[in-house]
């Protein structure tokens, strides 16, 4: 079958749209209390994220059924298609559960490996960022742009949680990176990634994401002008780890981050 041919910018609009769509129909639990399950992989579920996934997924089918779709909540559906939607309905679960409103809805369209198009949409904030390859990333309907800050004695440096601290070298990379900050916070997730792209912050380190995690924002930061590679370096939305900065610090904070190091100093609080 002959998978449809659509522009990037055709793409940019569908994904804004399904991922504001998405998003406001988990806002319909957001705040209420919802009951959360723990999936096998440890991470938490609610109604509201398997909702919202059923609601993108319906649109999706409708408009571009020949498409694959891969989702958090409900897996694979025509893995073998050329072109494929990756789906997180709910992108920081805890956060939703506990009433703080920097989660969000992601959702990419990619051909292969290359993602075309991403958005993110965090409804309790009521931002939109999404971009397409070639045109832009578009924050709110305004262009967005990466920072200039070229110091990390003057970055912003965010992660969504520490966890990762018991892995000695990483834990140790971290610490040093951190160090050097002017600036370090955490419960990050996905609005991490917008605060990079929209200027207010100049890196955001995820050290395992999953591909519903990380392929939407990889075209957000790179289309805003920033750099997003794996904790090795290399340059892939499907690397099990994320490194997103801006330009300008790009060379430092990887260097920090993907070189062997021992001990390293406690971070700023």
């Amino acid at each position: 079958m002959t998978t449809a041919s659509y522009s990037p910018s055709e793409l940019l609009q569908a994904t804004a749209d399904v991922a504001q769509l998405a998003g406001r129909t988990a806002m319909r639990w957001y705040g209420r209390g919802v009951d959360v399950e723990i999936k096998s992989d440890g991470s938490p579920v609610t109604v509201a994220d398997r909702e919202a996934e059923r609601v993108a997924r319906a649109w999706l089918t409708e408009r571009f059924p020949k498409d694959g779709l891969q989702g958090e909540e409900f897996g694979d559906e025509r893995p073998y298609a050329h072109r494929r939607w990756i789906l997180d309905p709910i992108d920081g679960t805890k956060a939703f559960v506990r009433g703080v409103p920097l989660w969000g809805t992601l959702i990419a369209c990619c051909e292969g490996d290359t993602v075309i198009s991403g958005a993110a949409y965090f409804p309790a904030v009521d931002e939109l960022v999404v971009a397409a390859v070639g045109e832009g990333c578009w924050w709110n309907g305004a262009r967005a742009h990466v920072s200039s800050v070229a110091s990390l004695a003057r970055s912003t440096v965010l992660i969504t949680d520490d966890c990762f601290l018991d892995r000695p070298e990483r834990g140790a990379q971290w610490r040093t990176l951190s160090s050097r900050a002017d600036v370090v916070r955490t419960w990050g997730d996905c609005y991490g990634y917008l605060m990079v792209a929209t200027g207010r912050a100049e890196v955001m380190v995820d050290d395992i994401v999953n591909p519903w995690d990380s392929a939407a924002v990889y075209p957000i930061i790179t289309e805003a002008g920033g750099v997003f590679t794996s904790w090795n370096g290399t340059p892939t939305a499907f690397g099990g780890s994320v490194i997103a900065t801006n330009a300008a610090v790009a060379v430092a904070t990887r260097a920090l981050l993907t070189e062997p190091i021992e001990g390293g100093s406690a971070p700023h609080r």
